[in-house]
């Protein structure tokens, strides 16, 4: 069934929404080398030349397919972190923004997007590089805006906010993620676990990067 389009849609941006579905179903079931570009236009019902003048190639269809798979999520994840609310403590909101990530980072289509990357990696890094840019670089990216203004503040010392930010982003990434990667989804704690390890995510970084005493 068809879904209606909403009021003030264009034609265009209809056509190049079904391309982007279909592209991110064929990538995350067969891999990148494995799609073709007729594929994608078969599985989104428009013409091998609509998909053309979308996406100038496969790499072009790869890169934006990933930004749209994580940007929302992504996203997700940076909601309410531009300012501490009232009553809440530093280390309360990075352990609230590492759960979010965890919870996020876990779903299956994203961890199977970093699968894609990663087998194709040798022979297409343009593929890696897309999922880099678009998912760790671009919330290492954010973090670090917010670390500085933190810095300033007060809050945190982290006069090298990009690498305050590196540190945090994979004090909560490394090990859950790799557990998943390596040995499947079932390796990944439950809920309870999970907000364990990004309380104490949050205790490591603050020990290093806390406000000192004057």
């Amino acid at each position: 069934m068809t879904k209606p389009k909403p009021p003030g849609t264009k034609r265009s941006d209809v056509k190049r929404q079904a391309i982007l579905d279909a592209a991110a179903e064929l990538f995350l079931s067969q891999g990148y080398s494995a799609t073709s570009m007729d594929q994608v236009a078969e599985r989104a019902n428009v013409s091998k030349q609509t998909v053309y003048a979308q996406f100038a190639g496969k790499e072009a269809l790869f890169v934006e397919t990933a930004g749209w798979l994580t940007q929302l999520p992504g996203d997700q994840v940076q909601r309410g972190m531009d300012e501490l609310p009232k009553g809440k403590t530093l280390a309360e909101q990075l352990t609230a923004y590492a759960v979010r990530q965890l919870e996020i980072a876990r779903t299956p289509r994203l961890m199977q997007l970093r699968r894609v990357a990663i087998a194709e990696a040798e022979r297409f890094p343009e593929v890696g590089q897309a999922l880099y840019d678009a998912g760790p670089a671009r919330a290492i990216a954010a973090l670090a805006q917010l670390f500085e203004r933190w810095h300033h503040a007060g809050l945190l010392h982290a006069p090298a906010p990009k690498i305050a930010a590196t540190h945090f982003n994979w004090l909560i990434m490394a090990d859950p993620v790799n557990r998943v990667m390596l040995l499947g989804a079932d390796a990944l704690p439950g809920p309870k676990a999970l907000k364990g390890h990004a309380k104490e995510a949050v205790r490591i970084f603050l020990a290093a990067y806390g406000p000192r005493a004057e």
